[in-house]
């Protein structure tokens, strides 16, 4: 086990993500994870919910984003939010994209569920209560990107499609630094074999990322499917920090699965630049 990549925050309102020493050496990065905790929200999104979706108080979802905007010093205004489909649809935002979908959903970038940008002062977010959360970085030339990657998302190879956008411009694999975040780990995902089958479509070997229950059912390792995509689009195995933290498993966090479809979200984020 490597060192965990999102360690805790004084405020506990979030995790805060450091990709390596050498990547974030010498730049203004603002990356990590909120956890649950600190909020305003009502069971059974207690308490730092935030997502718009999920049928909470608006009003207290707009509070939230502020808590965390003011725990991690990057104002709402400066945040980008995407839909989120389930799909592997990517956009590049900029500066003109601030404020899209922070203070109604309605609003949001369509249809995608990442978001990549070049521009300083611009905080690229996305919304997770399971799901894995993938973090970019190119330091050379001061790219970050986010994407939201649950079981459809990642057999759809969203880690391969930013990196692939990333190349298209000219980036090496060699310069992008990448980060699986907090999420539903192997020791409580629990698929079908419909899940299972569409796995098989998108790396070799997949029977080392799953194991079958006597139930007819698989413990499936989505952290690590999508660390072996990652690989498989040219990243490096040391420029890739996996998280160990569980989401079902740690009282820190939201889980869809543990908390049976009525809960809140979590948010990654990530930003070059000071505002």
């Amino acid at each position: 086990m490597g060192k965990e990549p999102f360690q805790n925050t004084v405020s506990m309102t979030s995790l805060a993500l450091s990709f390596s020493d050498k990547a974030d050496r010498g730049h203004a990065l603002t990356a990590g994870f909120s956890t649950r905790k600190n909020g305003v929200s009502q069971a059974p999104f207690s308490s730092l919910n935030l997502g718009f979706h999920v049928q909470d108080q608006p009003e207290d979802v707009l509070s939230n984003r502020m808590t965390l905007g003011n725990a991690i010093d990057y104002p709402i205004d400066h945040w980008v939010v995407g839909e989120q489909v389930h799909g592997a649809l990517l956009a590049k935002v900029s500066t003109s994209d601030c404020g899209r979908g922070v203070r109604d959903h309605k609003d949001a970038i369509k249809d995608v569920d990442g978001l990549y940008t070049d521009d300083h002062d611009v905080l690229l977010t996305a919304l997770y209560a399971d799901c894995v959360p993938l973090f970019f970085y190119a330091p050379s030339v001061g790219r970050v990107g986010i994407a939201h990657a649950g079981w459809k998302g990642t057999t759809k190879d969203i880690a391969g499609e930013m990196i692939r956008a990333w190349k298209a411009d000219g980036i090496t694999s060699e310069d992008i630094y990448t980060a699986i975040g907090p999420s539903i780990g192997k020791c409580c995902y629990e698929v079908d074999d419909g899940v299972i089958d569409q796995v098989k479509t998108v790396v070799e070997e997949s029977e080392v990322f799953f194991v079958s229950k006597p139930n007819g059912k698989f413990q499936l390792d989505l952290k690590a499917v999508n660390r072996s995509l990652l690989r498989k689009a040219g990243i490096q195995e040391n420029h890739i920090a996996t998280s160990d933290y569980c989401t079902s498993c740690s009282s820190l966090f939201f889980s869809h699965r543990n908390e049976k479809g009525r809960t809140g979200r979590m948010m990654g984020y990530i930003g070059l630049g000071e505002v």
